[in-house]
């Protein structure tokens, strides 16, 4: 295979991901230094070290140094050396030895000699692990100066200081960006002037990397413009700049907010290192889990309400000492129903959770965050019940979680369901078109209720994968309604925010990104060009094919993003976050304190909550490197699966052809490991397509296989202790997230090649017979599959004042009338009734939710009219689990006695209830 060859092949592995894919090169040196020691072809040794030596100059470890010694051992024809110390620098990093231990950075270090003189002999010595970091110092200085420019550098570190950092020298515009891309360790960035623009290298694998960005195109090669672009891709990085010339006018620039701190370059360096690691201490400290940990230490009587604070009644007692012995002491000394001593209080913080969810806010893109101890559930009824009230109505995904849908019976909100686009082969249903939401927007205004329509409300990723076209769904939707709420449900997708690809499709990612645009003087030309193309009476027929441009005067952005932070970050069950973006919440502070007051717990946990403060922290320093590692450790189950000729052979990973249709794959984008797929066709891909797929989420089709996904999730869970959470009716969901290692994969790989072994014996030994019944199987399981049902329509009773082009309805009358017992009834779904009323009526209304897992969404909801499509799917379901469903009963209905008396409700009456006899 060519270099430029393998360069492509790595492209989407190691720059999309990264940390493995460099793992994994450092490990075929060492297997071409065995080679070439036992008297083999150093030639593929050469090629490794070259391509190594690029990339590696953009790390901290092994640094210059140890690289230099390497290349010295090859040009010197040293075989042996070359082996050892390839071998030496490969298990300091494997092991990640080196951020600790000052012998694995000298090149002649046999594992017990002094600290070098290259670290310092501060490194490694201070008393108690201090935590690793490198600073990237881009500069103008000639490369040749660099090594004694590093050792400036070293000499600053102290024992006292709470951190320990490597410097990483580049010295120009692309190599800056190149560094901050493949380097998860670069946690600040210092910046001189004087740098140049292009890279020194002409590696085809970094070309790809700055085409892709945009960044060959670049001809600015200042020291503002280079933080710019860092911060773009790395938002949570410091970037510090080094100014010889007026750094009064540039710290006055309003461009300059992307910089920590400006200084002026002849001063003395030890303040910059200073800030420096005052920058990472910020970053480090974790309000109200610090102060947690100072009150639990603290000799403290409780006499309030929690016996089990400080652990006595746990500790002293024979009967449950099992449990406090079980999690530790640790956990009931930081208990406490106290809203003192630095505690603070979550309904209405003022102290270290207010400074904990501030912190927050910065770290995810948002104006403010607030801390959730019950669920994305809990966050996404409170967001509803604070932005909506009685007659509002909001467009809402009919699929998605059930906490939306209680949310609009709590707010008396009116929905208007849109459908997302079905995937019936796999039981599964996509995300919504941007076309239908746009129908519905202007069905309103053609209704003349558009006014009434304050938000829409849809899932971002789905439990499949499916990821929006964030900013284009707003933008489109403000051309329409330009003070539109968005409530955006990216429980599942919270990790995104971390990653320079993903965070584009995030809800405050696209929201920033279309408040800079707002604020741009090419943003206004853009629209009024566009009206004039339009004209003034544009057809809805035109509207619905134009890419609309919003008028940026007129936007009121208003964007909410709840995330289940414990699903993607290392936050305890029920660790969820709502983040803030809304120019007019001084209109709805009040209420949405109502809204916490009512659905938060007046005792919140709070070890709960510590970890919300620590999981931002973790993502603030670390999230780069640990989501492209989710997002490798995903590709590298992709290719073991699909790759492996027994695996694939019964099961599959299904690719972005497969979960989302060819006409919302607008670039032509195929899947991240197809043929000829490069990094430049994923980053349009996620520009420009409609939807994605997000890349840490696997759907593994097992229908093929003859296992239904209940089946299979049982048979992993029992038989082989793998657990995951969605199944459909032939397929599996595997997640890859932050706390995955190659071993899980390993693990993963092993147990499908025994499954597929064990399926491949069973026909070959089980003759014809056993090839017809599995064929019959899989045909039942793959094929005779039952079509997902629409939404249908509310029952006129439940309808109001509705339109004539829109669909939405009263939910909450919907779903009180279920507390009239008299007013409802019962039928068994295999009784003939049900096939007589859909034939000759009366309709028959839900009295209820009723909710299949899967698919996990609900195909009834309260008001709503049962068609023959959505009986026909009940009747076709094998799954044992249906929320609001009964067996033995049947489904539950509202009488046409009942239904007639309901009559019309006003928008936000309370409901005609008749009370039962």
């Amino acid at each position: 295979m060519s270099k430029d060859a393998k360069a492509a092949e790595k492209r989407i592995d190691q720059f999309i991901s990264g940390p493995g894919g460099r793992a994994d090169d450092w490990r075929d040196l060492v297997e071409a230094a065995k080679v070439w020691a036992r008297g083999g072809d150093r030639a593929k040794y050469d090629a490794a070290l070259a391509d190594l030596s690029v990339i590696e100059e953009f790390h901290g470890y092994p640094g210059l140094q140890l690289m230099a010694a390497l290349r010295e051992a090859a040009s010197g024809g040293d075989a042996a050396g070359s082996l050892s110390l390839a071998t030496r620098i490969t298990q300091a990093l494997m092991t990640r030895s080196f951020r600790q231990h000052a012998g694995d950075w000298n090149p002649e270090d046999d594992g017990s000699g002094d600290a070098p003189e290259l670290v310092s002999s501060t490194f490694g010595s201070h008393a108690a692990r201090r935590p690793y970091f490198e600073t990237l110092v881009v500069t103008g200085v000639s490369s040749d100066k660099w090594p004694a420019l590093a050792a400036e550098w070293r000499k600053l570190r102290r024992p006292v200081d709470s951190f320990v950092y490597e410097p990483v020298i580049v010295g120009s515009l692309e190599d800056a960006f190149c560094a901050t891309m493949l380097n998860p360790n670069i946690a600040a960035v210092v910046i001189n002037e004087g740098f140049g623009l292009r890279s020194r290298h002409d590696a085809p694998i970094l070309r790809t990397v700055t085409a892709a960005a945009g960044i060959n195109d670049e001809a600015d090669a200042s020291a503002l413009r280079l933080a710019h672009v860092i911060k773009r891709v790395r938002p949570e990085l410091d970037i510090y700049l080094m100014s010889n010339r007026d750094v009064e006018t540039m710290a006055g620039n309003p461009e300059a907010n992307v910089v920590r701190r400006i200084f002026y370059s002849i001063e003395e360096l030890l303040e910059l290192h200073l800030s420096i690691l005052e920058g990472i201490q910020d970053r480090f400290d974790t309000p109200f889990f610090d102060n947690l940990k100072k009150y639990a230490q603290r000799p403290i009587g409780t006499f309030h309400a929690l016996p089990i604070a400080r652990g006595k009644s746990v500790f002293r007692s024979d009967w449950i000492r099992d449990m406090g012995e079980f999690y530790g002491l640790n956990l009931f000394l930081a208990e406490s129903s106290a809203t003192t001593g630095g505690l603070d209080s979550l309904l209405e913080p003022t102290g270290t959770i207010k400074r904990a969810q501030d912190k927050a806010a910065r770290a995810l893109g948002a104006d403010r965050v607030f801390f959730v101890t019950n669920g994305t559930s809990t966050s996404n009824k409170m967001a509803v019940q604070a932005l909506l009230g009685p007659g509002d109505i909001a467009i809402v995904d009919r699929n998605c979680h059930k906490s939306h849908h209680y949310g609009m019976v709590l707010a008396g909100a009116q929905p208007i369901y849109v459908e997302a686009f079905p995937m019936t082969e796999y039981s599964m249903y996509g995300a919504v078109p941007l076309q239908t939401i746009k129908q519905a927007l202007l069905n309103a205004r053609a209704d003349g209720r558009l006014d009434r329509v304050k938000m829409l409300d849809l899932t971002n990723c789905t439990f499949d994968g499916h990821i929006y076209n964030t900013r284009r769904v707003m933008e489109e939707c403000l051309a329409i309604k330009p003070d539109l709420i968005f409530l955006w449900d990216e429980a599942w997708f919270g990790f995104a925010r971390f990653s320079p690809f993903l965070r584009r499709r995030t809800a405050m990612g696209a929201a920033n990104e279309i408040e800079a645009w707002m604020h741009d003087s090419k943003s206004v030309a853009a629209y009024e060009k566009q009206q004039a193309y339009l004209g003034k009476n544009p057809s809805d027929e035109v509207l619905l094919k134009t890419r609309l441009i919003p008028d940026p005067r007129q936007i009121r952005l208003r964007v909410y993003q709840t995330n289940s932070t414990h699903k993607s970050m290392s936050a305890i069950r029920q660790g969820s976050m709502l983040s803030v973006k809304d120019v007019e919440f001084h209109t709805v502070e009040q209420q949405f304190k109502e809204a916490v007051f009512t659905h938060a717990s007046t005792s919140p946990n709070q070890q709960l909550i510590a970890s919300l403060d620590v999981s931002r922290r973790q993502m603030e320093l670390e999230g780069y490197g640990l989501v492209a590692n989710a997002i490798e450790i995903a590709f590298a189950i992709r290719k073991a699966v699909n790759n492996n000729p027994l695996i694939s052979k019964y099961f599959r990973i299904l690719g972005a052809d497969a979960m989302v249709p060819a006409q919302y794959r607008q670039s032509g984008f195929t899947d991240y490991l197809a043929a000829g797929t490069n990094w430049a066709n994923v980053v349009k891909s996620l520009d420009d397509d409609e939807f994605c797929l997000d890349p840490t989420r696997m759907t593994l089709v097992c229908g093929t296989a003859g296992y239904d996904g209940t089946q299979f999730k049982g048979i992993l869970a029992n038989e082989y202790n793998i657990q995951i959470n969605k199944t459909s009716r032939n397929s599996v969901l595997f997640q890859s997230n932050i706390n995955n290692t190659r071993s899980d994969v390993a693990h993963l790989v092993r147990v499908l090649a025994e499954i597929a072994g064990e399926v491949d014996r069973g026909l070959v030994q089980g003759g014809a017979n056993a090839k017809k019944t599995f064929d019959a199987r899989v045909k039942s399981l793959m094929t005779d599959v039952p079509d997902l049902p629409n939404f249908s329509h509310f029952h006129d009773s439940f309808r109001g004042d509705a339109g004539t082009k829109t669909n939405e309805g009263d939910i909450r009358s919907g779903f009180y009338s279920a507390y009239d017992a008299a007013g409802c009834e019962y039928i068994r779904l295999g009784d003939s009734e049900i096939d007589r009323r859909l034939k000759a009526g009366p309709d028959l209304v839900s009295a209820s939710f009723v909710i299949p897992y899967p698919p996990g969404f609900p195909i009834m909801v309260p008001g709503q009219v049962i068609t023959q499509e959505t009986i026909d799917f009940m009747r076709k379901l094998d799954v044992k689990e249906i929320h609001g469903y009964d067996a033995k009963e049947g489904l539950k209905l509202v009488r046409a006695e009942a239904l007639a008396k309901i009559g019309r409700p006003k928008p936000g009456a309370a409901p005609k209830l008749k009370a039962a006899s």
